[in-house]
Formats: C-alpha cells, structure tokens, sequence
C-alpha cells in the first residue's frame, strides 16, 4: 500500500486541480477569453479532470485493499470523488458539446467541502441546534402559508395577473418575509399593505431567531473545542500529572493557552509580571547572566512573579514552535490553594532556581 503521505500529497493536488478547474471553467464561458485561448483553456482543463481521475483511483484502490470499498463508495468523500471523476466524461460520452460538458465539472466544488474546517464545526452545530432550528423553520413556513392566503384574499380582485393563485402569491410571501423585496409584486390596498408590514417585521425576527441559535451554537462549539484542546496541553505536563480528572478540569478552566512560533520573546528583563507559564510542547530558552537554560515541555517558568518578586529577572525566548499555558496571578493563588502540594512544588522549584541564578 502507499505511504499514508502520499494520499494525503494527492489529495492536496486534488483540491488545487479543483481551484483551478472551477476559475476556468469561469474564464470559459466569457465568449471573448474562450475564443482566444479555448486550446489552453480545454487542455488545462483536461489536466484537471487527470488529477481528479488519478484521485479516485488512487482512493478506490486503497479501500479495495483495506476492504473498506463501500464505506468509501458511500461517503461523502467517495461521492464527491467519484462526481469529480465521471461527470464530464459521461457528458463526453452521451455526447453532449464541449463547453456543455465542461459545465458539469461544477461537482468539483465538493472536492473543496473537506478542506474547509469550519464547515465540520457547521455541520456539528446544525445538528445539536436542530430541534431549536427546525422549530423556528416551522414559525416560518406557518408565517409563509398564513400571509399567503391572507394577501390572496385581500388582493386577488385589486391585482387578478399578481395575486391570481394562493402559489402564485407565495412568491411575494417569500421575498416579503426574507425581506428582499423585488418589487415586482406589492400589494395596493390598504389591509393588504398592513399585512406586508406584518410579514416583514415577522421575517426579521424570524431571521434574527436563526441568527441567534447559530451564534449561540458557534460560540459553546468554540468553548468546548478550545477546553479540549487546553486539556489535551494540560494533561501532557508531568507537573499536573498527579491530579484527578475533575481537578484538571478545574485548571483547565483557568489556564488559558497560547500558542507561539519560534525566536518570540516571552519575558522581558525587568518588566513586572502577573502570571506563570507551563510548557505544554516546544521549547523556550531562559538567558540568565553567564549561561543559558533550555526549558522543554513539562516545564515552567515565571513562577517566581507570583511568589512575592513581580519583576521579571530574566529574558525568555521561544526556540522552537511552542504551546504554553498561561496562569494568572488570581488563579494561581485559587490553584495553589485548593491543591497543597503543587504549591509545595512550585515553591521548592522556585528556590532552586533562585539559589541556583545567585
């Protein structure tokens, strides 16, 4: 089987080609860049579809290998591979023009789903705000129905071409509810105006409500990604080996986690300082008079800013790619109250190391 990295490189191609496909396929149908460059044009779009072939065959094979064939085949991934693959040439062989063909390399934008983050976040929050959603798509449709028959019934016989069926009149419900507005149909007589007024403060709250659940979902997603993520760093340091879960689920809840490239400068000589640090991965480098000190994951420092001396006796620098966990100066004195012996530690280390820079 080849090397996971190579899947991974292909599926980098994969969406690249995509990119690229779809901006042609835009460059395609403007009449006066086509028929200037339409040779250029049709051959990088071939080399396109070459990549998205040579993907799914790549994938199809792996999963015939690691017997996981249909799994693949009906996941979402294996949909959009397969699309991405076949679309134009079946267009090709039902024979279908070439620009026509070309147009149903627009599946390719499902190559790009996967790569957006944020979108698994999405789809997460739809599916934990779905009742809250579905309640409010209900208020909406029952909004969309009622304002219909009632506009149907005020002005039918005002606008018999406008308002001439109830389906007909659920065009101007929906764009009075969204809000849009086109124009096209309004109504004239005054209970009928009332009504439109009605639909579009409806509309706008009904907006709002959907706003308001996505927002409040997107923000408690965030939380618990971000207290995953600072869990994940607290449990990796040896100093916070020794407690329970629900006490690193108290420090979790005050540490917050930073996360720096290298040749950064943490600390500077000199300056007053109101929290610690915790190595959660990386390295920083402490320059002290006559020698320098490496500080890996595991480790920390600044502590002694929270032991009486507030003023900072070095510099620090990060070496390497870094995550460190910030603790402030309030809940360092919490932290070290609810737990002894951490601050029996954090005390013998800070006098080792003040023994040790004297």
């Amino acid at each position: 089987m080849l090397a996971p990295t190579t899947g991974r490189g292909l599926s980098r191609a994969g969406r690249l080609a995509a990119a690229i496909g779809l901006a042609l396929l835009t460059l395609m149908t403007v009449d006066g860049v086509y028929a200037a460059a339409a040779v250029a044009i049709n051959a990088a779009l071939a080399l396109c579809l070459a990549a998205m072939i040579a993907e799914w065959s790549y994938r199809v094979w792996v999963a015939i290998r690691v017997r996981r064939a249909s799994v693949y085949a009906a996941s979402f991934a294996g949909i959009a591979d397969a699309a991405g693959a076949l679309a134009v040439p079946i267009a090709f062989a039902v024979g279908v023009g070439a620009q026509a063909a070309w147009l149903c390399a627009v599946v390719w934008v499902l190559k790009l789903v996967p790569g957006i983050s944020g979108l698994r976040q999405l789809r997460r929050v739809m599916v934990l705000e779905s009742a809250s959603l579905i309640s409010v798509a209900v208020i909406f449709l029952t909004v969309l129905f009622v304002a219909s028959v009632a506009e149907f019934a005020l002005e039918h016989e005002a606008q018999p071409a406008a308002f001439s069926s109830l389906p007909a009149t659920f065009w101007w419900a929906v764009t009075t509810l969204t809000t849009t507005g086109y124009g096209d149909v309004v109504p004239v007589t005054p209970l009928g105006r009332v009504v439109g007024a009605l639909v579009m403060i409806s509309g706008l709250g009904v907006f709002g409500l959907w706003t308001g659940i996505l927002a409040t979902g997107f923000a408690a997603e965030t939380r618990r990604e971000n207290f995953l993520k600072t869990w994940e760093a607290v449990s990796r340091v040896p100093f916070f080996a020794a407690l329970g879960p629900s006490a690193i689920a108290g420090v979790t809840n005050m540490l917050r986690t930073i996360d720096l490239p290298p040749r950064v400068t943490i600390i500077k000589k000199g300056q007053p300082g109101d929290c610690m640090y915790f190595i959660a991965s990386g390295e920083v480098e402490v320059d002290l008079p006559g020698k320098k000190v490496r500080l890996g994951p595991g480790a920390f420092f600044g502590e002694m800013a929270l032991l009486g001396n507030n003023v900072r006796s070095a510099n620090i620098t990060t070496t390497t790619i870094s995550r460190l966990l910030i603790l402030d100066l309030v809940d360092f004195r919490v932290l070290m109250a609810r737990h002894p012996d951490l601050a029996a530690t954090i005390d013998a280390e800070a006098r080792r190391r003040a023994a040790e820079n004297s």
